[in-house]
């Protein structure tokens, strides 16, 4: 949806600022082809017109740092464009739209601008909103206008913002979601890193990994039944076959920012080698500390809706590589859904030994005659 960098992000939230969004392109569905009203769209070359969809997960805005509430001028400009999804297949959009982040009790001026150029109508819901549409109904615009809304800030958490405008499900599909920040007044536990993802669902009119470009399909979304299911709008993003992976310290604590745009899918969010030791689902966050009395301890995995977010926390106590997954695995082995966080520095045996001089002592289950 946006164009996901820290400055852009940090000037969003300034005076004047602006952030750029991409997403779904063409009169009907994401492309600027024409349209079968069957349910497929085709006609387009599939050219793409930007490097890459995924923003970068380490690119997010600094924890705040204030004890007074803020006015924030923010504008997004709504841009179409058409990117790769893998190698040789080409869809629309920026995937997630930058984190906005703001203070409870803040005032957020948000206009929204809809470009020359664009084929459709757009806007934005922000569940952070209290409001008719969550600010939607204000801020929708046509190709060349521009609405506008001012919103106070009243309750913390993580909450998703998309467009929602008819045909809702496929301008989120196509990559128009992201993510409101809305800290407490007293802030977040300190951490050493955090990371943002989003996950989403692409409904196309040809098979996974299918070379050229895919046009949408409305059947495939109707049947809920998706070509691929992704973190940050590319076939294994921030994996280290492609973006990534990210990199942390042994010992570090990492914070992890996920919004489930959908439009339909629940997450099933893992990460493989680790738990989240502390949780907090659906993006609610305590309006004071203590925040560990308010947090899910040591949760495998976060059911995470459409629709909406979730904040966990990871430690690090030994060097490995964590694989952030969508435990429905076929999600991960046939739809492109995988990020990976690299743990750096020495071994820990006492803690994990993958690779011991001998048998263990212990019980043996089973007949023991397994390898």
């Amino acid at each position: 949806m946006f164009e996901a960098t820290r400055r852009r992000v940090l000037g969003a939230l300034g005076a004047g600022g602006a952030a750029t969004v991409a997403g779904c392109s063409g009169d009907s569905a994401p492309t600027a082809g024409t349209v079968n009203t069957g349910g497929t769209s085709a006609a387009f070359s599939g050219e793409t017109d930007v490097d890459r969809i995924a923003a970068d997960p380490t690119d997010l805005p600094d924890p705040i740092d204030r004890d007074e509430p803020k006015r924030h001028e923010v504008t997004l400009e709504t841009v179409e464009h058409t990117a790769e999804i893998e190698d040789g297949v080409t869809f629309a959009g920026q995937v997630p739209g930058p984190m906005i982040r703001v203070r409870q009790g803040d005032t957020v001026s948000l206009t929204l601008e809809n470009a020359d150029g664009n084929k459709m109508q757009h806007n934005v819901d922000l569940h952070a909103v209290y409001g008719t549409g969550g600010g939607a109904v204000a801020t929708t615009a046509a190709p060349g206008e521009a609405n506008a809304m001012e919103f106070q800030a009243w309750y913390p958490g993580a909450y998703i913002y998309h467009c929602a405008v008819p045909n809702l499900d496929y301008h989120i599909s196509a990559g128009m979601f992201g993510m409101i920040l809305v800290e407490p007044k007293d802030g977040l536990p300190e951490v050493d890193h955090e990371l943002y993802f989003g996950q989403h669902e692409l409904y196309t009119d040809t098979e996974t990994g299918e070379e050229g470009h895919h046009g949408f399909d409305f059947d495939a979304m109707a049947r809920e039944d998706p070509t691929y299911v992704l973190l940050n709008g590319e076939k294994y993003a921030y994996s280290a076959a492609k973006h990534g992976p990210a990199e942390v310290e042994k010992g570090d604590t990492v914070r992890v920012f996920m919004v489930d745009g959908g439009p339909n899918l629940s997450s099933n969010f893992h990460p493989i080698g680790n738990v989240w030791a502390r949780a907090y689902r659906d993006g609610g966050l305590p309006e004071e500390g203590p925040f560990d009395e308010y947090a899910d301890r040591n949760i495998q995995t976060m059911k995470v809706p459409p629709g909406s977010c979730m904040t966990g926390e990871m430690e690090t106590p030994v060097p490995e590589r964590i694989k952030l997954v969508d435990h429905a695995l076929s999600r991960v082995t046939r739809k492109g859904l995988l990020a990976e966080v690299d743990v750096l520095g020495g071994e820990e045996k006492d803690v994990y030994d993958p690779e011991p001089e001998g048998p263990g002592e212990g019980p043996i289950y089973g007949d023991g005659e397994g390898e």
